[in-house]
């Protein structure tokens, strides 16, 4: 059988005839040439972008820089479609992410992003969920009087909320002098770095759950932040129980004012995103979830500054300072600068949009 006559039984050969390669090679050099003058300038102006921002590229490069972006996609999708050569088409993916990046990606830097949201992002997210606070602070209020409650009626309920690592001395039966013992300061700060950070993991760690357990209808951010408040419920029936009530609420505040601020702006940002999803309104259930995420995220980033300041608060001042009156100066005056920058601080000019 001759060759001809078993193309045509196969249909096509497997092998191209060295015309068509030659053709496809043509059309491929082609339209290279037709184009390449535009790809080489899309592709100097997003070097110079990279290199150096909008301060290297000039008004004309920027104007055109739309224009050769959609030359270049357009450019790729053709090359995919005729199966141009490998080369072109990955130097058209390539070329094509770069521009897409600088076309539609984020036109600020961290700094940048950083100043805005000190300067007026966060403060205004925090307002945003102002019911959602309320909502948070009547729980934890609610769980410290339960834990103050159950405790006061069966002292074995103490050993039910309050973790032995937070026990230790402190526990029913405790002598006023024992318990007084565990509120005098450190002679010296040696180890109080590591002890800070400690604190600092142990705080984000139920910040961030109380935040990540919202996404169930915040039903789970309520139950955690109650049953994190009934611990201090506990110790507060402990401490008032040995007429220390108001030592113990002195080296509380401390660090206390930032930290349970910071438990409770957590908690509301993940009640948030669940109030969304169950009450989304006009928007889809994704979209409400999308918009209060984008809302939550941000006060989270503020309440791991938070947790820093907390735990540096708690391994420093609070383990140095002994008088009551200059704790509760102390944890006042965190308490008075957190509420006065979320509720009275609002810039009229924003520099980021949340």
């Amino acid at each position: 059988m001759k060759a001809g006559a078993l193309t045509s039984w196969f249909g096509k050969s497997e092998i191209a005839p060295p015309a068509d390669i030659e053709s496809a090679a043509l059309r491929s050099d082609r339209f290279r040439l037709e184009r390449e003058g535009e790809w080489r300038r899309l592709d100097e102006i997003v070097t110079r972008m990279e290199g150096g921002g909008l301060r290297k590229v000039t008004d004309d490069d920027l104007l055109d820089l739309p224009r050769l972006y959609r030359i270049a996609a357009s450019s790729l999708s053709v090359a995919r479609e005729t199966s141009l050569d490998a080369a072109t088409i990955d130097y058209l993916e390539s070329l094509v992410q770069r521009a897409w990046f600088q076309v539609y990606g984020p036109r600020q830097g961290f700094f940048r992003w950083f100043r805005g949201f000190i300067f007026g992002g966060w403060s205004r997210a925090v307002r945003e969920i102002w019911l959602d606070i309320c909502i948070a602070l009547f729980a934890m209020v609610a769980g410290t009087l339960v834990g103050w409650l159950l405790v006061a009626r069966d002292t074995e309920w103490f050993y039910r909320l309050v973790p032995v690592q937070f026990a230790d001395e402190r526990q029913p039966g405790a002598s006023r002098e024992v318990l007084q013992g565990t509120l005098d300061v450190t002679e010296g700060a040696g180890g109080l770095t590591a002890f800070a950070a400690y604190l600092f993991s142990n705080n984000a760690g139920v910040s961030i759950l109380a935040f990540a357990l919202g996404f169930a209808f915040g039903i789970p951010s309520i139950l955690l932040l109650i049953h994190n408040t009934a611990l201090l419920g506990a110790m507060l029936w402990l401490f008032a129980g040995a007429d220390l009530g108001i030592e113990f609420a002195a080296w509380l505040s401390v660090h206390g004012t930032t930290e349970l601020l910071g438990i409770c702006l957590a908690g509301a940002a993940g009640l948030h995103i669940g109030r969304s999803m169950a009450f989304p309104g006009k928007l889809s259930v994704l979209d409400a979830a999308a918009a209060s995420g984008r809302r939550g995220a941000v006060v989270m980033v503020g309440v791991v500054i938070m947790m820093i300041v907390a735990g540096l608060l708690e391994a420093f001042p609070r383990q140095l300072v002994e008088e009551p009156a200059s704790r509760f100066a102390i944890g006042g005056t965190f308490l008075a600068f957190w509420l006065s920058y979320f509720f009275l601080y609002r810039p009229r000019d924003p520099l980021v949009s949340t």
